[in-house]
C-alpha cells in the first residue's frame, strides 16, 4: 500500500481542524485535512450558524409583532416553520462550500474518511471504497465532540430530541421540554418559546446560565419568566413515562414538578469524541473524554496534537480556532503565546442576549483580589431607548489596587456585537485609565460600556 507524506495531518475538519490546514498551509508546509462528515464541522453544520439563523428568524418575528410600537401597522405575523429551517440549511451549505473553497484556494489536500492512528507518524484513513495511509511528523487531532445522551432519553427524531432534531423539526411541538440551561439549552429555549410553544427548562445547578455571572443570570431568568419560560432549576429528572404522542415526566429537586409534555431536548452538555482514533498503544492520556495536552496543544505522544473541543473546555468555536494558530505556529518554530482562557469570550444567543470575558465577580472576589465594580443600565442609554431595546445592563469587574480590567459581562440586545471591545482590553491588559479616556462614539449602545467602566470609579455620567 503506498503511503502519502505530508508535513502535517489534521483531523477533523472543524473550526479548529480547517483554521489549522489553512494557518499550516500558509507557513509552507505540505497539508492534508481528513474528514469522515462535512468540512465546517458541527459548529458550521449543526451548531453555531444554523442556530443562529433560527434565532434571526425568531427575533423578527418578535421585532414584527412589537410593529406598532414603532409606528409601523402590520397584519398578524405567521410561522413559516418549514422556511425558516430551509433558510437556516441554506445559510449553512453556503458557509460549507466556503470552507471547501478555502482548502482549494490554500492548497491543502482534504480526503474524506475515518482517520486512525496506526503507528508512530502515521495515519490509517477508511473511505467508503479503499483504504490510505497517510505519514507526517505532525498530526493534529480535530475530531470535536457530541451531544451527551442521557440514559433512557436517546434521540429518536420524533419526541427525543438532540440539537440536531430541534435544527430541522418535523413540526412544532406544542409543550416542549429542555434539558439543561446552558448556552445550548437557553438558546433553543428562547427560539421554540417565541414560536408559540409551551417551553419548560430543567437544570440541575442552582441557576440557569451557570458559568455567568448570577446577576447576569438572575436577569436572564427573570426576562425568560416574564416571556413565558418555566424555569426548574436546582433540579433533576427522576422518571419518564411515555404516554400517547408524548411524556409524562417527574422532576425532583427545588422545582420538583409532574410535566406532561409532547417533545423532550436533551441539552445536557457534550462529550468529547475519542473513540476510535487509535489513541490504544500511544502516550496520549484521555481524562472524563477529552484529551490532555500541554499549552500549545502537544499530547503526550511525540507528534501528535490535540485543539478544540477534543481538548477540553471552553467549548467554544473561537477557542478552537485560536488554539489551531497556537499549535501550528508553535510546530512551525514560531513563539505564540500559550491559549489564555479568562481571555476567550462567550456569547449567548437567547432573548436577551448575554456576553462576557474575564472573571466574574465571584471569581475575582474569591481569588482574594479587592475589587471594583460597575453596572451600567441599558434603559439610561440613548440609543437602547430610540432601538426599544432597554432591557438588560453592562457590568465590568476590575482589581481596586492596579485597577486592571478583570471581567466585563453584558445583558441585553446585541450585546454579543460589543463585548469583543472588552476582550481587546483584557489582551493589552488595559486599566480603567485606558478606558475612562476612550472615546465611544455617540449614539451608540456601546457607550453603556464606558458609562460601567466610569460607574466603578464614581463617575457616572448618566446615573
Amino acid at each position: 500500500m503506498n503511503t502519502q507524506e505530508f508535513d502535517l495531518i489534521v483531523v477533523g475538519g472543524g473550526p479548529g481542524g480547517y483554521v489549522a490546514a489553512i494557518r499550516a498551509a500558509q507557513l509552507g508546509m505540505r497539508t492534508a485535512l481528513v474528514e469522515k462528515a462535512q468540512l465546517g464541522g458541527i459548529c458550521l453544520n449543526w451548531g453555531c450558524i444554523p442556530t443562529k439563523a433560527l434565532l434571526r428568524s425568531a427575533d423578527v418575528l418578535r421585532l414584527v409583532r412589537d410593529a406598532a410600537r414603532f409606528g409601523v401597522n402590520v397584519g398578524a405575523p405567521q410561522v413559516d416553520l418549514p422556511v425558516m429551517v430551509a433558510r437556516s440549511r441554506t445559510v449553512a451549505a453556503q458557509l460549507q462550500r466556503g470552507v471547501e473553497h478555502l482548502m482549494k484556494k490554500n492548497g491543502v489536500t482534504v480526503i474524506n474518511g475515518h482517520a486512525r492512528l496506526a503507528g508512530r507518524h502515521s495515519l490509517r484513513v477508511t473511505r467508503a471504497s479503499d483504504t490510505l495511509t497517510l505519514a507526517a511528523p505532525h498530526i493534529i487531532l480535530a475530531t470535536g465532540a457530541r451531544a451527551r445522551q442521557l440514559p433512557g432519553l436517546e434521540p429518536d427524531g420524533v419526541s427525543l430530541w438532540s440539537y440536531r432534531e430541534a435544527l430541522q423539526p418535523p413540526a412544532l411541538p406544542r409543550r416542549l421540554l429542555v434539558i439543561g440551561a446552558g448556552a445550548i439549552g437557553i438558546e433553543f429555549a428562547s427560539f421554540y418559546r417565541a414560536l408559540g410553544c409551551e417551553v419548560s427548562v430543567v437544570e440541575m445547578a442552582e441557576r440557569i446560565l451557570p458559568v455567568e455571572d448570577e446577576e447576569i443570570s438572575a436577569h436572564v431568568a427573570d426576562a425568560l419568566r416574564k416571556d413565558g419560560i418555566a424555569l426548574h432549576t436546582g433540579s433533576r429528572l427522576k422518571s419518564q413515562r411515555r404516554l400517547a404522542g408524548g411524556w409524562q415526566v417527574e422532576l425532583e429537586g427545588a422545582g420538583a414538578a409532574v410535566l406532561e409534555v409532547d417533545v423532550i431536548l436533551s441539552a445536557a452538555g457534550i462529550v468529547g469524541n475519542v473513540e476510535d482514533l487509535g489513541l490504544e498503544g500511544t502516550a496520549v492520556k484521555v481524562e472524563k473524554t477529552h484529551i490532555l495536552t500541554d499549552h500549545y496543544g502537544a499530547t503526550g505522544e511525540p507528534g501528535v496534537y490535540a485543539i478544540g473541543d477534543v481538548a477540553g473546555p471552553p467549548w467554544l468555536a473561537h477557542k478552537a480556532s485560536h488554539e489551531a494558530l497556537i499549535c501550528v505556529e508553535r510546530i512551525a518554530g514560531l513563539d505564540p503565546h500559550p491559549l489564555d482562557s479568562n481571555r476567550v469570550p462567550a456569547c449567548t444567543y437567547s432573548h436577551p442576549q448575554v456576553a462576557s470575558v474575564g472573571l466574574t465577580e465571584a471569581q475575582a472576589r474569591a481569588s482574594g483580589r479587592e475589587v471594583r465594580v460597575g453596572k451600567f443600565p441599558f434603559a439610561a442609554n440613548g440609543k437602547a431607548i430610540a432601538l426599544g431595546a432597554t432591557g438588560g445592563f453592562t457590568k465590568v469587574v476590575f482589581d481596586a489596587d492596579s485597577g486592571e480590567l478583570l471581567g466585563a459581562h453584558m445583558v441585553g440586545e446585541e450585546v454579543t456585537e460589543m463585548i469583543q471591545g472588552y476582550t481587546v482590553g483584557l489582551e493589552l491588559e488595559t486599566t480603567e485609565a485606558e478606558l475612562m479616556s476612550t472615546i465611544f462614539p455617540h449614539p451608540t449602545q456601546s457607550e453603556a460600556m464606558h458609562e460601567a467602566v466610569l460607574a466603578a470609579y464614581e463617575r457616572a455620567l448618566h446615573i
